[in-house]
Formats: C-alpha cells, sequence, structure tokens
C-alpha cells in the first residue's frame, strides 16, 4: 500500500514567522485519517523567518528529530545544551521525563526544516539531546542512518524508540531500493528537493508517501534528489 499525500494536501498554518505545513495532525490542523503512521506522530514541514523561533517550551515522552533542509537552527535547553545545526544536518532531543527548550532561527536568511516526533518504546528516561554532520556525498546512491534505535546503526544518532530516520541524495535517472526489516513496518518517505516516481506515482519536492506492507520500495528521481525516509513499527 503506497498513499501518496501532495504538499498541497497538507495542514497549513503561517503565523507571520512560521509558516508550517503538517503531514499529521498538529495544532489546530486535525484529519482523523492523518493522526499517525505507526510510531510516527509528527511530520512538521517549517520555514522559520531570520530572527525569530520557538521560545523556551517544554516536551516530554517523545523523540524529536530535526532535519535542516536550508539555513541553520540555534538549540538551547533546560539540561545546559547549546548547539547549532546546518543546513543537511540532523539533532535528536529525547525528552524523557521532560525538558525545556527553545530553537531560533539565528541567521540573516529564512530556515527550513523537517522537525518529526516519534513515539518512544518507553515513557519516562532522563532528557538528552545530540546533533551531528551528515555530508550529503556519504548519502549519495544509499540510504543512511541518520537517528535511529535499531541494533548496529552505530553512526546514527541514538533514539529511544524501534524506529530509524534515514537520508539519501540520488541524481536524475538513478534509483535506491530500501529494504524494511519487516513487510508490516510504516515507511514515510519524503522528498526534501527534486522529484522521484515510486511504482506508478510521481511525488514532487515535499510531497508525502505513506507505504506499508511492502518487501521493498524503490524509488527512482526524475530530477536530482534529497530523500529523507522513516521507518517506524
Amino acid at each position: 500500500m503506497i498513499e501518496h499525500r501532495p504538499f498541497e494536501s497538507l495542514g497549513a498554518a503561517d503565523h507571520g514567522w512560521l509558516d508550517a505545513r503538517h503531514h499529521f495532525s498538529f495544532a489546530n490542523y486535525h484529519d482523523p485519517s492523518r493522526v499517525h503512521w505507526g510510531a510516527l506522530r509528527v511530520w512538521n514541514d517549517d520555514k522559520i523567518a531570520a530572527g525569530t523561533g520557538f521560545p523556551t517550551h517544554p516536551h516530554s515522552d517523545m523523540e524529536i528529530i530535526t532535519y535542516v533542509r536550508t539555513g541553520a537552527i540555534t538549540h538551547r535547553d533546560s539540561m545546559g545544551n547549546e548547539g547549532r545545526t546546518e543546513a543537511g544536518d540532523v539533532q535528536v532531543m529525547s525528552a524523557g521525563t521532560g525538558v525545556q527548550h527553545s530553537e531560533y532561527n539565528l541567521e540573516d536568511e529564512d530556515t527550513t526544516l523537517f522537525q518529526i516526533w516519534i513515539i518512544p518504546d518507553k515513557r519516562g528516561g532522563e532528557p538528552s539531546w545530540g546533533a551531528k554532520q551528515f555530508p550529503k556525498g556519504d548519502r549519495a546512491g544509499s540510504f543512511v542512518p541518520l537517528a535511529s534505535g535499531v541494533a548496529n546503526d552505530d553512526d546514527a544518532l541514538p533514539i529511544r524508540t524501534d524506529a530509524r530516520v534515514l537520508g539519501a541524495t540520488v541524481k536524475a535517472g538513478e534509483s535506491v531500493t530500501y529494504t524494511p526489516s519487516d513487510p508490516s513496518r510504516h515507511l514515510y518517505l519524503v522528498p526534501a528537493t527534486g522529484r522521484i516516481q515510486v511504482e506508478d506515482i510521481e511525488a514532487k519536492a515535499r510531497d508525502g508517501l505513506a507505504i506499508t506492507k511492502q518487501d521493498s520500495v524503490t524509488i527512482t528521481a526524475l530530477e536530482d534528489s534529497e530523500l529523507v525516509l522513516v521507518d517506524a513499527a
């Protein structure tokens, strides 16, 4: 099963400083058919204006992965962490028993990012934060784990859930195949840039593809494409 979710069909909220699109129900956007996809709960496509951002606010019991598409985001939290994550790189916050944090665009240009929330396997636990650079050249032609709670994904940022967040870059005319550990897994694929084809479905940048009951998925790039994929229970 593959469900195509065009960018134009996503929930939308324009706050002036923040232009957000929601792949799943979030805040004032509610679609009973798009509440979650397995353990994947949130996929927000955010554009944050220069010099603005999310002021300090709390989270608990959620794995929050930020994939920066353009610009950079600066993180501060109640654990004393501070860091700047640039385009193509990833940060992870395991909210655990509770954490306060802020996310600001301190750049002189818009920052765009994917904010992905995945439900943890267990509630509680000590909160944590981390960030890592993932050169796009290392992802050329194959999926690379960026954040993972799966054994042997040692180079990925750790998350406390049976899920993986993966990235790949694919040149026009080339293909990449992903094989989940079990066909019952819930895959959610978004091309950050470019245009792709999966079976008979053509998807453009920032469309979503909800995929399950597949032994494997082959993605063909119709244009040079940057892909982000979540594989969740």
